[in-house]
């Protein structure tokens, strides 16, 4: 059988992992595809680098849409990235009538359903297991391994920058700043890591598994995101002490009155097999209802890791680019005409209707009657506690100091509630700092 032809916009880090581990690997996926996979073409900026990364038998351009607009080119990998550009090419390479795998989880997060139901239309496939987890067959997984399972929630280490610094700040006793700094000296850290530690990237991904999960559209402007940038050293330790690691998890659960959907630090019991993935790896936890729970751990970035995940889309699209496309896997695991009914009975719900429990830290005055007062405050409003650690005033500012730290763990509580017993609390004349608040996570 002919080969399948393969056009590649953007060939930087994943798209030259794309084309080394393709051809070093030719035999082995032709004979699990049932034919040959080709890249014939590529568009780059850069024509000169490209072609010492290709050699001289690959056509080089450096306009993507001659790539759309080649009748033989069966199938486009955009690995250009961002919202702009790469959400007219792949819309246009739809149009074209062209598959598409795509690593771009930005794109999908934010323009997912109208791609979706571009490709629908055309009959054509839009892959995109490179999107979530780098070289972790994720997409895969839920979309197709745990078809029969209702499931219940996920929660994933899923940006391998924010992993690292928080290993690290955890093992070394540093400060955010510090490690940040640090990470990028290493390459873990872009020069700007705004996406990463801010929790963005996170959030993209945990949109796209939350759709696939739940049979909802993606809805990435409804997902609740807080990155790591205001963590201490001081709060590590304390949860280190009280038997937690905190981990940036995005985390989507189904709940009676809808879906939840959020990123943010969260403390997970040490004995929890995902509290030790440690460095710039990712993991992620699945609990379905027939199946229990489930992990999937490796490396979540880099070149060839990412690039698996890019081939096995190819390898995919190979195998069913003649089938029906009714019968082909839907894009979000759930037929398409099922999912705005699926949005009117699951909304995602806002942070305040999310129940959790809680890690509070505060700093406060070294006297009689300070704890009654805050722990009265948390009984007023019905919250419960779990556990209270109180530091010596001498281990927290030195001989002689006047302040201490209070640390207070919670049972579950609606964060709306939490939200007002904190503003109490930050208004107490013995409160003398803004108060950590931290979600805790036992992944049952």
């Amino acid at each position: 059988m002919k080969p399948i032809q393969v056009g590649l916009l953007g060939i930087g880090t994943v798209g030259s992992g794309v084309f080394n581990v393709l051809a070093r690997n030719q035999d082995e996926i032709s004979r699990r595809a049932g034919r040959g996979i080709e890249i014939t073409m590529v568009a780059d900026l850069d024509v000169e680098r490209a072609k010492s990364v290709v050699g001289a038998d690959i056509q080089v351009v450096n306009d993507a849409r001659a790539i759309i607009a080649n009748p033989d080119i069966d199938i486009v990998i955009e690995l250009i990235g961002g919202y702009g550009i790469a959400r007219a090419l792949v819309l246009e390479a739809i149009a074209a009538g062209k598959h598409v795998v795509t690593a771009n989880k930005a794109l999908l997060a934010v323009h997912g359903t109208e791609i979706f139901a571009a490709a629908s239309a055309k009959g054509v496939m839009v892959a995109f297991e490179a999107a979530v987890a780098g070289g972790i067959p994720i997409i895969k997984a839920l979309r197709e391994g745990l078809t029969a399972n209702r499931i219940q929630w996920i929660a994933g280490i899923i940006n391998g920058t924010t992993n690292f610094i928080l290993s690290e700040m955890r093992s070394k006793g540093l400060d955010f700043d510090v490690v940040l700094k640090e990470a990028q000296r290493l390459g873990y850290a872009e020069a700007d890591p705004t996406f990463d530690i801010e929790g963005v990237d996170a959030a993209h991904k945990v949109t796209l598994m939350s759709a696939i999960a739940f049979g909802i559209p993606v809805q990435f402007d409804k997902a609740y995101v807080e990155g790591i940038t205001k963590l201490g050293a001081a709060d590590i330790k304390y949860a280190e002490q009280l038997g937690y690691r905190i981990k940036l998890l995005g985390i989507t659960k189904r709940v009676d009155k809808g879906v939840e959907l959020r990123v943010h630090p969260s403390l997970v019991p040490s004995k929890r097999l995902i509290a030790n993935v440690e460095g710039a790896m990712n993991a992620v936890v699945v609990q379905g209802d027939a199946v229990g729970t489930t992990l999937y751990y490796g490396k979540g970035a880099g070149s060839e890791p990412t690039a698996s995940a890019v081939i096995a889309d190819l390898v995919d699209i190979a195998r069913l680019h003649t089938a029906d496309p009714e019968h082909r896997v839907p894009h979000l695991a759930f037929q398409a005409n099922t999912l705005t009914d699926a949005m009117g009975t699951l909304p995602v719900l806002p942070m305040s209707e999310v129940v959790t429990s809680y890690y509070l830290r505060l700093r406060v005055a070294d006297q009689a009657g300070v704890l009654a007062k805050v722990t009265g405050l948390l009984a007023e409003a019905g919250v419960s506690i779990d556990a209270v650690l109180q530091r010596e005033a001498d281990e927290v500012g030195g001989e002689g100091s006047t302040q201490t730290d209070l640390i207070i763990l919670t049972h579950d509580t609606r964060e709306g509630t939490m939200d007002a017993v904190i503003a109490q609390m930050q208004a107490l004349p013995t409160v003398l700092a803004p108060i950590t608040r931290i979600r805790k996570e036992e992944l049952n």
